[in-house]
C-alpha cells in the first residue's frame, strides 16, 4: 500500500465509487460497520442490484465533476475509487474528487504505474487488491504460514508453533533475540487467542501470531514445525 498520512478522526459518511467485487465488498463492511455509504456505479443493473443491500446508490458518471457536485460529495471526508479496469474512468474519477475538496480519497490500482498515477492527481491512499491477495497466498502455499499480512516492511503472521519453541517458557526460547520476532499471541487448539508473556509456556500443535520485519517474519517461517 503507498499513501500519505491518514486523517484520525473516524467516518461516519464514506463514498465508494465502483459497484464490482471490490467495492461491494468495501461498502457492505462499512455498512456492517454502521457507516453511511452513498454508493456510485454507471452500470443501472449494479445500482439496481445493491439498492437494498446498501444505505443509498445512484447511478452516475463519476468522472462528472458537476455530477458529483450536484450529488454532495464534498461532504464526504472520505471516498473510496474502487473502479479498476477502466483505468481512465478511475483517474478521472480521482482527479474530480480532489478538486471537490475530499479530504481523504481511497483508490484500487491495478499496476505499480496506474497507482502512480492515482497518486499524482489526488489519490491519498492507494490500494492493490490482487497483489495483495496474490502475496498473501503465496506466502501461506510456500510456508507454514496460516494468515499473513505485510505492510511499508513490516509483517504480521499467524503460524504454527517451531519446534524449538515448544514446552519451554516463551522467554527461554530467545525468540526475540535470536530471530528478532515479537510473539504477539498464542492460541492452543480448540481456544481463543492469549497475550503471549514471558512465561508462556508453547505446546505442541499450538497457534503463534508473530510479528516482525518482513525478512524477519519470512526467515522465521521456515523453522521446521516438527522434530526430526
Amino acid at each position: 500500500m503507498l499513501g500519505k498520512s491518514r486523517s484520525t478522526t473516524v467516518p461516519q459518511n464514506v463514498l465508494v465509487v465502483g459497484l464490482g467485487r471490490f467495492g461491494c465488498a468495501v461498502a457492505l463492511s462499512l455498512v456492517d460497520m454502521d457507516r453511511e455509504v452513498l454508493a456510485l456505479d454507471e452500470n443501472p443493473e449494479l445500482v439496481q442490484r445493491w439498492s437494498s443491500a446498501l444505505t443509498h446508490v445512484v447511478q452516475a458518471d463519476s468522472t462528472n465533476e458537476e455530477a458529483l457536485r450536484q450529488l454532495g460529495v464534498m461532504d464526504f471526508e472520505r471516498a473510496v475509487v474502487a473502479i479498476g479496469s477502466d483505468i481512465e474512468a478511475s483517474v478521472l474519477t480521482v482527479l474530480a474528487l480532489s478538486e471537490l475538496g475530499v479530504k481523504e480519497i481511497w483508490a484500487k490500482a491495478i499496476s505499480i504505474k496506474h497507482g502512480a498515477i492515482l497518486e499524482r492527481v489526488g489519490a491519498h491512499h492507494v490500494v492493490y487488491p490482487e497483489r495483495d491477495m496474490g502475496e498473501k497466498v503465496a506466502h501461506m502455499i510456500a510456508t507454514s504460514v496460516q494468515d499473513y499480512i505485510e505492510f511499508d516492511g513490516y509483517a504480521l503472521a499467524r503460524i504454527a508453533a517451531p519446534s524449538f519453541t515448544w514446552d519451554v517458557p516463551l522467554g527461554k526460547s530467545r525468540v526475540r533475540s535470536k530471530h528478532r520476532i515479537t510473539v504477539v499471541g498464542v492460541k492452543c487448539p480448540d481456544t481463543a487467542y492469549t497475550y503471549a508473556e514471558h512465561d508462556t509456556i508453547i505446546q505442541r500443535g499450538d497457534e503463534l501470531l508473530i510479528a516482525g520485519a518482513e525478512k524477519d517474519v519470512e526467515a522465521f517461517v521456515q523453522l521446521p514445525t516438527t522434530h526430526g
